[in-house]
C-alpha cells in the first residue's frame, strides 16, 4: 500500500457542552475506529492501533462501490446494530475473526455499517491542513450511496443531540469546531466528546469462580510508574456461556500467587489472581469516589496492549 497509516486525530472528554455557530455535533457510535485506505490499485482497513482489518469487512473492499474518488484516506467508525442501537458487543463478533470462512459465515448474522465522518485525502490532495468544513464538503461530493456505508450526519445545535443521544440510549455524541485542521495523532479540545454511558478499556488482575467456571472478573489501570490500580470488578453484561468457559480456560494458564494491585481490592474474598494480559471493554454509569466504576457492565474482549489501561481515562 502507497498510503502510509495516519494515527487517527482524537476528541477530549468534556464535562459540558460547547456553543458558538463555529460548533457541530455529531453522534458517537460505540465501535471500532477505522481508516480506509485507497491508492488507485488496492484498498486496505486499518484500525486506530495501526492494525489492519481489511480480511474481517469483505463488504466494505470495493472503493468504486462507495466513493467516486480515484484516491482516497476515510475516517469513521465501523458499527454492528443490536435492537437498533450500535453494540460493541455485536461489532466485535467481527472485528475478533480470522478465518475467511468464518468471516463469510458471520457477514449476514452480523451486518456491520462504515459511519464515515472525515475525508483526509482525495485524489491525490492531502487535506489535513484544510478546515473540517472544507474536508466536509469533499465528503459529500465524494461519496456514493452503500448499504454498508453512510455519511455521518452533522447537527447546529449540540445540546439538542445530545439529549436526543440520551433519550435513545447511544453512547454520547462528539462536538467538532468546524474550522479544526486535521492533526494526525493529535488530541485536544477542538473536537469535545461529551458521554452519556461511561467507559473504559480495562486489565484483568483476578478472577472469581462459580461452580468451577469464571463468573467475574476484577479490573485495574495502569499508572505512570506501571502500578495497576484497582477500578472494580464486574460479572454482567454481553459475555456468552461460550464466552466464560473460554475465559476460564485462559484464566487457568494466567494464573500468578501474587496480587498484581496495589492495593487489597475490597472484592477480594475468594479471589484468584491472574496475570493482568485479558483487557475488556466495559460500560458503567459513572466513578465512585472511592475511584471505582459505578455498575460496569462487560461489553467485549478486546485486542489491546495491557499498559495501555491507563488511569487517564478517568480524566
Amino acid at each position: 500500500m502507497k498510503l502510509q497509516p495516519v494515527v487517527p486525530f482524537e476528541p477530549v472528554l468534556a464535562s459540558c457542552l460547547p456553543s458558538g455557530s463555529e460548533w457541530i455535533a455529531q453522534i458517537k457510535w460505540d465501535g471500532v475506529r477505522m481508516l480506509s485506505y485507497y491508492d488507485g490499485s488496492s484498498l486496505e482497513l486499518i484500525n486506530r492501533r495501526g492494525n489492519r482489518r481489511t480480511l474481517q469487512y469483505p463488504e466494505l473492499t470495493v472503493p468504486g462501490d462507495y466513493c467516486r474518488a480515484d484516491s482516497f484516506i476515510l475516517d469513521g467508525e465501523v458499527i454492528a446494530l443490536s435492537g437498533g442501537k450500535p453494540s460493541f458487543h455485536e461489532v466485535m463478533r467481527r472485528d475478533s475473526l480470522k478465518n475467511g470462512a468464518a468471516i463469510k459465515a458471520a457477514m449476514p448474522q452480523v451486518p456491520v455499517l462504515y459511519m464515515i465522518f472525515d475525508m483526509l485525502y482525495c485524489n491525490g490532495l492531502w487535506l489535513l491542513d484544510q478546515p473540517l468544513s472544507r474536508r466536509q464538503q469533499f465528503l459529500n461530493e465524494m461519496l456514493l450511496p452503500h448499504p454498508h456505508v453512510q455519511n455521518v450526519p452533522s447537527y447546529a445545535n449540540p445540546e439538542e443531540l445530545f439529549t436526543a443521544a440520551r433519550n435513545g440510549g447511544l453512547e454520547g455524541i462528539v462536538c467538532k469546531d468546524i474550522t479544526s485542521t486535521y492533526t494526525a495523532g493529535g488530541k485536544d479540545k477542538r473536537w469535545l466528546k461529551r458521554k452519556v454511558i461511561s467507559d473504559v478499556t480495562a486489565v484483568a488482575g483476578g478472577v472469581t469462580y462459580r461452580d468451577g467456571i469464571v463468573n467475574a472478573l476484577l479490573f485495574g489501570l495502569y499508572d505512570d510508574g506501571g502500578r495497576l490500580h484497582y477500578i472494580g470488578h464486574a460479572g454482567a453484561g454481553k459475555m456468552t456461556a461460550a464466552d466464560w468457559r473460554n475465559l476460564t480456560a485462559r484464566a487457568e494458564m494466567l494464573k500468578v500467587p501474587q496480587m498484581p494491585f496495589t492495593a487489597v481490592p475490597g472484592r477480594s474474598k475468594d479471589a484468584v489472581w491472574i496475570q493482568p494480559e485479558l483487557v475488556f471493554k466495559l460500560h458503567f454509569l459513572e466513578w465512585n469516589p472511592s475511584g471505582t466504576m459505578r455498575q460496569p457492565v462487560i461489553q467485549a474482549l478486546v485486542e489491546l496492549p495491557p499498559l495501555s489501561c491507563r488511569l487517564d481515562q478517568k480524566a
